[in-house]
C-alpha cells in the first residue's frame, strides 16, 4: 500500500461514524446505507488527493457525504420504485420516546434534503458555524435557516404525505 492509500485508509477509520451519521439521515434501510457508504467513500477517494486542507478534515467528509447523499436522493426521487413491505415491523417499540423520535423522524424525512441535513447537523450538536462550513452557508443564514426548519417541523400534522 502506497502512503496516500495508509492516509486514505486512516482518514475512512478516523470518520467512519461521521460518514455513517451522514447515510442514516437520508435513510434507514441498511442495504441502502450500506450502498451511499460505499458512493461516498468513492468520492472522498477521488477528492482525497486534491484535499489541501483548507477547511478541518471532519468538515470535508461531512461536505462530501452529505452531497453525495443528497445527489443520490434526487436520483431515487427521479427513478419511480415501487417499495415492498411485510406491513409488519417486528421491531417496533410502543413506549411514548420512541413514538415520538419516529414521529420526528417522519416529519424531519418530509423536509428537503438541504434543510433536512441542516437539522440532522443540529441534532448531531454541531456549532452553528460548523454547520455553516459543512453546508456552504453563513453562520446567520444557518440561525435563521434553523428558525423556519423548527417552525415548519412544528407546524406538520404526521397524516400529511
Amino acid at each position: 500500500m502506497n502512503q496516500q492509500e495508509t492516509q486514505f485508509s486512516q482518514m475512512v477509520r478516523e470518520q467512519k461514524s461521521t460518514i455513517y451519521t451522514v447515510c442514516y439521515m437520508f435513510s434507514k434501510d441498511h442495504d441502502e446505507v450500506n450502498d451511499l457508504f460505499q458512493e461516498i467513500l468513492v468520492n472522498l477517494w477521488k477528492g482525497f488527493g486534491s484535499f489541501e486542507g483548507r477547511s478541518d478534515l471532519r468538515t470535508w467528509v461531512y461536505r462530501v457525504s452529505l452531497n453525495t447523499c443528497i445527489s443520490q436522493d434526487r436520483k431515487k426521487k427521479r427513478q419511480k420504485t415501487v417499495p415492498l413491505s411485510m406491513n409488519i415491523n417486528l421491531f417496533s417499540d410502543q413506549d411514548e420516546d420512541t413514538k415520538q423520535v419516529s414521529m420526528l423522524r417522519k416529519r424531519i424525512n418530509k423536509l428537503g434534503p438541504f434543510d433536512r441535513a441542516i437539522i440532522l447537523l443540529w441534532l448531531e450538536n454541531m456549532s452553528y458555524e460548523e454547520i455553516g462550513q459543512v453546508v456552504g452557508i453563513s453562520t446567520k443564514n444557518v440561525s435563521i435557516r434553523l428558525y423556519r426548519i423548527k417552525e415548519q417541523l412544528k407546524g406538520m400534522r404526521d397524516d400529511e404525505s
